[in-house]
């Protein structure tokens, strides 16, 4: 071997051959980071950064913000807003959006609370609520995949006929109290003490599960893996901050010395789920990466025989079905249905998505860039709460964090495209 061989061996790889699957080591995979974020790729950086910024700006501001009671809380109020920001990201990636998600589940939840009253069982009733979203979703996809009419406008016809669709369901009193203690006890008990470190194992066991296979999946297929030192990192930070925060909510937040209140909230395995299939179908799956495909560049995923108007019935359908799913979290949480659900909490959803960095241009983003965007939202909510500060402090600082980054969106997208064409 030359002298000239081996040092092109020994020298760093470029960003491009990391980025398709070229082993490297450690150092190349934060070189090709870096590149990426260089060329505008930032993804929920932002908002992880904003996050480290809200936490200290609160807990400087309120002594009450890090308290075990209020993170606790925390943790519950992000749980509605994740859920249905975590459903938007599928129609969101195809640079389509749904402003209906929101009434679209409060429906559901009318039409569940009709049911289990007519004598359904409530596990029954809501299999029911859950196939009436996935049809309005159906619905909705053909309208825009097959018909052509724009998300925007048929959504928000949607999403005002809903409106009047719940107060004819539940008349003009509109609001009904749920005494189902299994669907109250979602959002508003906790798991023993032993649950969420069982919780932790199934998470890092599953994490390096998926690791592994993934591996032996790209080595089957001849495709060089990334150094095994990624996969370590990862469940090592799973480990550390799933640890930590197990440990924080285990401890006893009761002010009442005879009723302790400790444990993870039931709700918090549910959304763990949720984000866990969702990314294994988003990454794993044939229809994962046709999403993407569609959402990057619909003209190229036509011509390469992707079925573009199915993927996007698809997207419609699982973001209505999941939302019925935040309305449960929302019925659970506040114990009644009402005529008036899920009427403001989309744009909040949008808002969160897009905050986290999925793009609305479609094509980019995660369900786990949407949960950081929603507890960013949730904090600000809660923050502000503790300052006793009004709702419209609230709304003028939540829109004016969605304005910064649907900006670092755009921009981040321009620089992209530059970089493209210098490249």
């Amino acid at each position: 071997m030359s002298k000239q061989e081996t040092s092109q061996m020994s020298a760093p790889l470029p960003p491009q051959a990391i980025a398709s699957g070229h082993e490297g080591n450690l150092r190349d995979q934060i070189s090709a980071y870096g590149s990426r974020l260089k060329n505008g790729e930032m993804g929920a950086l932002p908002a992880v950064g904003a996050l480290a910024v809200l936490t200290g700006l609160f807990a400087a501001l309120s002594p009450f913000f890090l308290t075990k009671l209020n993170i606790a809380n925390l943790f519950v109020q992000a749980a509605e807003l994740t859920t249905l920001a975590v459903a938007l990201v599928f129609v969101i990636l195809l640079a389509e959006i749904d402003l209906s998600a929101g009434v679209t589940a409060g429906v559901a939840m009318d039409i569940f609370y009709l049911t289990v009253k007519a004598g359904l069982p409530w596990q029954a009733a809501i299999v029911v609520a859950l196939v009436f979203g996935a049809a309005v979703g159906a619905l909705l996809g053909y309208f825009v995949a097959k018909i052509g009419v724009p998300s925007f406008v048929v959504t928000l016809s949607f999403f005002l006929a809903f409106q009047g669709l719940a107060l004819v369901l539940l008349g003009d009193g509109g609001l009904f109290r749920v005494d189902i203690p299994e669907i109250k006890a979602i959002m508003n008990e906790s798991l023993p003490t032993w649950g969420g470190w069982v919780l932790l194992v199934v998470m890092v066991g599953l994490s390096a599960g998926l690791g592994f296979w993934d591996r032996a999946r790209r080595a089957k297929q001849g495709l060089v893996n990334r150094p095994i030192s990624i996969l370590a990192i990862k469940l090592a930070t799973i480990t550390i901050l799933g640890g930590g925060t197990i440990f924080f909510l285990n401890l006893n937040r009761s002010q009442n010395a005879l009723k302790p209140i400790e444990g993870v909230p039931i709700v918090i395995p549910f959304v763990l789920a949720l984000l866990f299939v969702g990314n294994f179908f988003l990454d794993r799956t044939r229809f994962g990466r046709h999403l993407y495909a569609v959402g990057g560049n619909p003209e190229a995923a036509r011509r390469a025989g992707i079925k573009v108007g199915a993927i996007r019935i698809a997207a419609f359908m699982i973001t209505s079905t999941l939302a019925v799913v935040s309305g449960l979290f929302h019925v659970s949480r506040i114990g009644v249905v009402e005529a008036s659900a899920g009427r403001s909490i989309v744009l909040s959803g949008v808002a969160a998505a897009v905050v986290g960095g999925v793009s609305l241009f479609g094509g980019r983003g995660k369900l786990i860039h949407a949960a950081i965007g929603a507890m960013v939202i949730s904090m600000i909510d809660n923050g502000l709460g503790l300052l006793g500060l009004s709702a419209g402090i609230s709304f003028l600082v939540t829109g004016s964090v969605l304005a910064l980054a649907a900006t670092i969106d755009a921009l981040s997208r321009k620089r992209s495209g530059s970089s493209v064409l210098r490249s």
